[in-house]
């Protein structure tokens, strides 16, 4: 069996749209949320998201689109995309440069791509709609592969030319992270030598205000403290959108390259909650296994982990259950630092779990551990835990990397520095 090391990310997000940008604004905690225009109306209670910038993805014509000058795409590519894909295919872009991949390395039976998005319900709607008014046959010939579920993978396989292992996950906030640990599976069984891991989602009107009648949304208009994990008074999440790329590589290609890598994922786990279709276990049944398998699988004990990216959407529920189930996998014997990025970026649904450990990767190679932002008053049952709420300029060794998601699915994700 292969160690299997990460190589590159791209990121387009809320919080910025390259690395440099997006650790300025997680060291210095600077969210990534506005009052979103199309929310501003009588019928939508929610006002805040968290918004990618410098894309302007409205029209329901890809070819109206405006984007940054560092991107180029042809009309006959457009056509194909929904707003998440072309967030997805720029930071896959981003990703390549950064792990100093060539077109061989990319398209050959070696390179695998694995991706996690639900699709996009705009896009959906609009092309079911035109089908309703104008008949069958107008339908825009493209608008499947636009916008169902399969759409990411539909076009970064095909444009990218990946020969190898393919599919796209959907376990809703726990996809990407099931992404990536499958991933894993394929390069630490040396059954490929490198694989794409790609999350993505809209961020528009349509992806957003069907959480309404959930309740799961916070009906704050204060983009500054509209997010607030762990917070007594958290009223809910804010939604994002964007797409993030990681790249993992066996050992064997890092030599042969000779990159230096950014990180090494040593293991993973997962479990379900067997519990609702939509919200946690109340103890958090399913995430605490998650975390006791991932620890299990990577030959760790919880002392080991010196942060914990938290997945604590900011929800009453969410928030509970996760910080019960970290203090059976901690307490009393460890102690690591816990925050919620999510205060800063919002929550990006399939997208969050790769995000998030993204940004761990980002912790270990620039040493340092973002705050849980905007905390005003520390839930009473996370008192016990070292929840912290500024910025740390350390390099730790692990970090684990939560998600949680719709029906219990759970997964825990862990990542070790390379520089020490």
């Amino acid at each position: 069996m292969s160690r299997v090391f990460v190589t590159g990310l791209g990121f387009i997000c809320s919080i910025g749209n390259d690395e440099a940008t997006v650790v300025s604004n997680l060291r210095e905690l600077k969210h990534g949320m506005e009052l979103y225009p199309p929310l501003q109306t009588p019928d939508s209670p929610v006002k805040v998201a968290a918004t990618v910038k410098d894309f302007d993805v409205e029209s329901l014509d890809p070819e109206d689109w405006t984007f940054p000058s560092d991107y180029t795409f042809r009309r006959e590519t457009l056509r194909s995309f929904s707003p998440h894909v072309m967030y997805a295919y720029c930071s896959m872009q981003q990703a390549i440069a950064d792990a100093s991949l060539r077109e061989k390395d990319i398209s050959n039976q070696d390179t695998g791509l694995y991706t996690a998005s639900a699709g996009s319900s705009r896009f959906l709607h609009s092309n079911l709609e035109r089908m309703y008014k104008k008949g069958v046959m107008r339908c825009n010939p493209l608008s499947i592969v636009a916008s169902i579920a399969g759409t990411l993978s539909f076009n970064l396989v095909s444009n990218f030319k990946i020969q190898g292992s393919s599919s796209g996950f959907a376990s809703a906030c726990a996809s990407s992270g099931h992404a990536i640990g499958f991933a894993f599976d394929e390069v630490r069984m040396d059954r490929q030598k490198r694989m794409f891991v790609v999350g993505a989602e809209d961020c528009n009107f349509d992806s957003i205000v069907p959480f309404c009648g959930m309740r799961a949304l916070t009906l704050s208009d204060d983009p500054d403290t509209a997010a607030r994990p762990f917070d007594k008074n958290r009223q809910g999440f804010v939604s994002s959108g964007g797409g993030v790329t990681i790249v993992l590589e066996s050992e064997e290609e890092v030599d042969r390259r000779g990159v230096v890598p950014l990180g090494e994922m040593v293991g993973w786990g997962q479990a379900s909650d067997g519990f609702n279709v939509a919200v946690s276990h109340p103890d958090g049944r399913g995430l605490r296994t998650a975390m006791q398998n991932s620890l299990q699988y990577s030959a760790l004990n919880p002392r080991q982990i010196c942060y914990v990216n938290a997945h604590a959407p900011s929800t009453s529920i969410g928030d509970l259950s996760e910080v019960l189930a970290m203090k059976e996998v901690f307490l009393p014997d460890a102690s690591p630092m816990i925050s919620s990025t999510k205060a800063l970026t919002g929550h990006g649904l399939s997208l969050s779990s790769i995000l998030e450990s993204a940004i761990s990767i980002l912790c270990l190679k620039h040493g340092f551990v973002p705050g849980s932002a905007h905390i005003q008053e520390l839930m009473p049952e996370a008192e016990s835990l070292n929840i912290i709420q500024s910025t740390l300029n350390e390099t730790p060794k692990f970090i684990m990397s939560n998600s949680s998601g719709f029906g219990g699915a759970n997964t825990s994700l862990i990542f070790r520095s390379c520089q020490n």
